[in-house]
C-alpha cells in the first residue's frame, strides 16, 4: 500500500524535472535522473524517430534525446536556437510567398503587355480598322 503514496511523488518530480532548455549557447536536456549540456558546436542535426521525442545528432555520430521536444515545437526550438536550427514551417511559408509574388508579377506583366497593345511575344498587335 505504501507504493501508492510514492507514485504521486514520482509523477511530481518527473513533471518538475524533465525538460529541454535551448539557449543560443547550448541545449540542456534534463531527465528524471541526470542532465546533459550539449554545446551547439557539437550538434550536426536533429531527427524525429517514430513520433517520439527529438534526438540531437552530435559530431561523433552519437545521439541524445531531447525530452518533450516534438516536431510541432520546431518553430519555438528554431527561435530559441538563435538561427542554428531552421524552421521548416517558416521556410515553406517563405517559399510559398515567393511563388505567389512571382505569379503576381507574371500576371501584372501579362496585363501590362495587353494594356500597351503588345501581344504575348512582345510585338505590336495589329490594329483593327
Amino acid at each position: 500500500m505504501g507504493w501508492l503514496l510514492i507514485l504521486p511523488v514520482v509523477a511530481c518530480i518527473w513533471v518538475f524535472r524533465v525538460r529541454t532548455v535551448v539557449t543560443p549557447e547550448a541545449i540542456t536536456a534534463r531527465r528524471f535522473v541526470g542532465s546533459d549540456v550539449i554545446a551547439w558546436e557539437s550538434v550536426t542535426g536533429l531527427h524525429f524517430p517514430d513520433r517520439r521525442w527529438a534526438r540531437v545528432v552530435l559530431t561523433d555520430k552519437s545521439e541524445k534525446s531531447l525530452p518533450l521536444v516534438r516536431f510541432d515545437l520546431l518553430p519555438q526550438l528554431a527561435a530559441a536556437s538563435g538561427g542554428r536550427i531552421t524552421d521548416p514551417y517558416a521556410a515553406a511559408a517563405a517559399a510559398e510567398e515567393a511563388a505567389r509574388a512571382e505569379a503576381d508579377d507574371l500576371e501584372a506583366d501579362q496585363l501590362g503587355r495587353e494594356d500597351n497593345g503588345l501581344g504575348n511575344d512582345g510585338e505590336q498587335a495589329p490594329k483593327e480598322q
